[in-house]
């Protein structure tokens, strides 16, 4: 993939009277308007060959040009890491992530992150913000997670989460015996106190999440659960205020002792369990290419099968 970028377009007379950048956006609509902006102020994007300002405004009939070099968006290095790729083409990356692999570098993660794995799987995602990651999995949820291979496709895709169109649905183990399905529409933001951790904050961002049953058990519950808003631990922070906190999350459940009743088994695979029982199921996208809709579906990970099946015979006996 070279990484220049050269596009021309003729601005519209209807289109007389608006700001550079604003005619840029509405021509150039598979970039961000900040990447738009950035070009014009390197002199990257020219109208009739000149280098002007984004807030001057045109007439009609000028010429846009774009003539940008990519460079990369930071100095993550590329590392060998075994990624489980479930659908890949020139535009997007479909990957079924393991638990235990954190999605971006961060304090006390600077590698072994699956960005620094993409970047080794291919390594033109060094010119794509984030390497192509419009969408985060925290470190110990499993599951489907799409990644941008172009500029593009990010602007594309970073759309589609912010006007609701790409579907998401996941299953977690919860604590408690669920009566039936409902839905959470509650914000969240920091927690007061603690800031590593989210709550239900009024001051918080819109947040809405589904549910429904899947199987019950005598002390826990299987569920489905679908995204309409992407927040920092969505799931955990709504599943544990309505007071069904999941299976093995540490951060957020406040039941701390094991239901009375439950057998040995169930109780040993419960005190084990390394990580909240939570996996990204099912993807469903508009591709950005080809404006086709797009569904994948993955199976639950051995741990959670394990945890599931321990529950159906702690129920049978």
């Amino acid at each position: 993939m070279t990484n220049q970028i050269s596009h021309t377009a003729e601005v519209p007379f209807e289109l007389g009277n608006k700001r550079l950048d604003q005619v840029a956006a509405q021509l150039f609509p598979d970039y961000s308007r900040s990447r738009l902006q950035q070009w014009i102020k390197d002199g990257q994007l020219t109208v009739d060959g000149n280098v002007i300002r984004a807030r001057d405004k045109l007439v009609g009939g000028e010429t846009l040009t774009i003539n940008a070099e990519l460079t990369p968006e930071g100095d993550w290095q590329p590392e060998e890491i075994d990624l489980d790729i479930v659908y890949e083409d020139d535009d997007i990356l479909v990957i079924n992530k393991q638990a235990g692999l954190v999605v971006h570098p961060a304090a006390g993660n600077h590698d072994g992150t699956l960005l620094n794995g993409l970047l080794h799987h291919c390594p033109q995602l060094e010119n794509v913000p984030r390497a192509g990651i419009v969408h985060r999995l925290d470190k110990d949820t499993t599951g489907l997670m799409v990644v941008a291979k172009t500029l593009q496709a990010q602007h594309h895709l970073v759309g589609q989460l912010q006007d609701r169109s790409m579907g998401r649905e996941y299953e977690a183990v919860v604590v408690g015996h669920m009566t039936g399905g409902g839905k959470v529409d509650e914000p969240i933001g920091r927690h007061g106190t603690q800031r590593t951790k989210m709550a239900v904050n009024p001051m918080g961002k819109e947040a809405v999440t589904h549910y429904r049953v899947l199987k019950k058990f005598p002390t826990h519950t299987h569920i489905r659960l679908k995204l309409e808003t992407g927040r920092t631990h969505q799931i955990r922070v709504h599943m544990a205020y309505i007071g069904y906190p999941l299976v093995g999350d540490t951060t957020y459940s406040t039941r701390a002792r094991l239901a009375k009743g439950i057998g040995q088994d169930l109780r040993e695979l419960l005190v084990r369990f390394p990580r909240q029982a939570l996996h990204a199921r099912k993807l469903g996208l508009i591709h950005p290419a080809t404006d086709d809709w797009m569904e994948w579906e993955v199976e639950l990970p051995e741990d959670f099968e394990e945890l599931l099946a321990a529950l159906e015979a702690d129920a049978e006996r």
